[in-house]
């Protein structure tokens, strides 16, 4: 599936729990070879270095660059000092907490929501345009979405920064089919991160999937099932899908309201 030999950029690693992570490992299984990229170092310290369940052989495996994708100079440096490249992936989201997320949608906070949108949107047309000229052969850029057909409690700005990056996504299909790069975005059902943890009451979203996705949806072994998706997308065999979103959230997305009993699988 995916290019044996070839090089591909996970941007957004965390710790072993992130998406990133799980995608990066699979590319590698898959025989890829895999950067990822890391906010700083002080993130690095705190959440990656500090991790009983990575071996300090497995963290000093990792082939990392540190970005911080809300500085358009560490973007352009990046991309600067990478080899070519068949792919990317986006993995990379924030907004705060405390004033783009919670009971009140409305927020004066405009600076915090105007920082979630460039981190959580804009940054993937900036790496677009950065990374494209290191894939002279074409390639795939990816990234990372949740379910913007439905308003969620308490999600708020980052399902408004959600379907601005879909959006994104269509236009940056358009504009890359020229160079041959394909430009698509999943949309992941909820998963247990370092990162989901922090959006306000994160379980009772995971709730709602438990009641309505009719495959039986897990927020920790599915992530698997989404990093695979992730590398069908950055593969050869996807090489006729662009500006696509494609679900992988149990089915959760399509339903109109609960399941009713005897729809619910048997071992639930």
């Amino acid at each position: 599936m995916i290019e044996v030999g070839k090089t591909y950029l996970v941007m957004g690693l965390l710790d072993p729990d992130s998406i990133a992570y799980a995608i990066g490992r699979t590319i590698q299984r898959l025989g890829g070879k895999v950067i990822y990229t890391i906010q700083n170092e002080v993130l690095k310290r705190r959440f990656l270095d500090s991790r009983k369940t990575m071996t300090d052989a497995e963290k000093a495996g990792l082939d990392y660059r540190f970005c911080d994708v809300s500085k358009t100079d560490e973007i352009q440096a990046l991309f600067a000092a990478l080899p070519p490249l068949a792919g990317v992936v986006h993995s990379v989201a924030f907004a705060n907490p405390k004033t783009c997320m919670g009971q009140e949608f409305h927020t004066d906070a405009f600076e915090d929501i105007q920082k979630s949108y460039r981190i959580s949107c804009l940054s993937f047309a900036e790496i677009a345009k950065y990374a494209v000229p290191r894939m002279p052969d074409g390639g795939a850029l990816v990234a990372l979405s949740f379910d913007t057909q439905h308003v969620y409690p308490l999600y708020n700005w980052m399902g408004v920064h959600k379907a601005a990056l879909e959006a994104l996504t269509r236009a940056l299909a358009r504009r890359h089919g020229r160079d041959l790069v394909r430009v698509n975005v999943v949309s992941a059902g909820p998963l247990v991160t370092t990162a989901a943890s922090k959006i306000p009451d994160f379980e009772h979203i995971g709730k709602i999937w438990m009641q309505t996705s009719p495959l039986p949806w897990d927020p920790v072994k599915d992530k698997q099932a989404v990093a695979e998706t992730v590398a069908f997308l950055l593969s050869p065999m996807a090489r006729m899908i662009t500006g696509h979103v494609l679900p992988v959230d149990g089915g959760a997305a399509i339903m109109g309201g609960p399941l009713m009993d005897f729809e619910k699988p048997a071992n639930a």
